[in-house]
C-alpha cells in the first residue's frame, strides 16, 4: 500500500533520480517534473499528496510557484532551497509552504520532514470541541471545513491543525515549543518563524482586524493564546 503521491520539482535531472529512488524505496509513490509550470500543470491533472519544491526553478520560479499552487490547493508542500536566512525562510513560508529543507540533506531528514508535513491531528469527541464559532467564522473540525457568512475559508492543513490545538486549549497560553511540536511533530522545537508566519497567515483569514486580533492572541516570551466563547457559540 502507498505511503502517499508525490511530486518531485527540479529543473535538475540527476536530483529528480535520486529523489524518485529513495522516495519510492520507502514506500511512496513519485512523480516528477522539471520546471513550475509543469508543476500546475501535471497537479491540475493528477492527484498528489506532498509536492518536493526546488526554489531555484527557471521560468516561474519556486516562490511563485508556491503561491499558485496555493492558491488552487491545500496540498503540503515543502521547499527545497540552498538558502539558509531567516528572511529566505520565511519568504518560503509565506507564500504557503508548510516547511523547507535546506540543501545538502540527508535521506532520514528528508523522510523525517514528509512525515511531518504529512502529519495531521486528529478529530475525536476527545479531543475537544467538533465546532466553534469567532465572531462570523464557524469552524467544523471533523469535516475540516471554515465558514464565513456562508462562503468558505481555505485553510492549508497545517494551518487548520494549528487552529484545532489551540481550540483544544482554548483560553490558555500554549507555548511555542508546544505548538511547533504538536502540529509538526516531535522533531521540531525551536522554528519560531514557522509559527509567526503561519499565526499572521490564520489573522488574515479568520480575524476581522488582522492587525488588532480579538481571537488569535500573542502571549509575549511565551506563544499563543486562543480566546474563545463555548464551543458552537457565536464570540461577539
Amino acid at each position: 500500500m502507498s505511503a502517499g503521491r508525490i511530486l518531485v520539482v527540479d529543473d535538475e535531472p540527476q536530483i529528480r533520480r535520486v529523489m524518485r529512488t529513495t522516495l519510492t524505496s520507502s514506500g511512496y509513490e513519485v512523480g516528477d517534473v522539471r520546471t513550475g509550470e509543469e508543476a500546475l500543470n501535471r497537479v491540475r491533472a493528477e492527484k498528489y499528496d506532498l509536492i518536493l519544491l526546488d526554489m531555484n526553478l527557471p521560468g516561474l520560479g519556486g516562490i511563485a510557484t508556491c503561491r499558485e499552487l496555493r492558491s488552487r490547493s491545500d496540498i503540503a508542500i515543502i521547499v527545497l532551497t540552498v538558502r539558509n536566512s531567516e528572511k529566505d525562510k520565511v519568504e518560503a513560508l509565506d507564500a504557503g509552504a508548510d516547511d523547507y529543507i535546506t540543501k545538502p540533506f540527508g535521506t532520514q531528514e528528508l523522510l523525517a520532514r514528509i512525515r511531518a508535513a504529512l502529519r495531521r491531528l486528529p478529530v475525536t469527541s476527545e479531543s475537544g470541541p467538533q465546532s466553534v464559532r469567532l465572531g462570523e467564522v464557524e469552524i467544523d473540525f471533523p469535516a475540516r471545513r471554515v465558514l464565513s457568512n456562508g462562503g468558505e475559508i481555505r485553510l492549508t492543513p497545517k494551518e487548520f491543525d494549528l487552529l484545532r490545538y489551540l481550540t483544544i486549549h482554548a483560553n490558555k497560553a500554549i507555548a511555542h515549543r508546544e505548538l511547533l511540536q504538536a502540529v509538526w511533530g516531535p522533531d521540531y522545537g525551536e522554528q519560531v518563524e514557522y509559527l509567526r508566519v503561519f499565526m499572521n497567515q490564520l489573522r488574515k483569514k479568520i480575524e476581522p482586524e488582522p492587525a488588532k486580533p480579538r481571537y488569535l492572541l500573542t502571549e509575549p516570551w511565551v506563544g499563543y493564546r486562543l480566546v474563545s466563547a463555548q464551543p458552537g457559540k457565536t464570540d461577539r
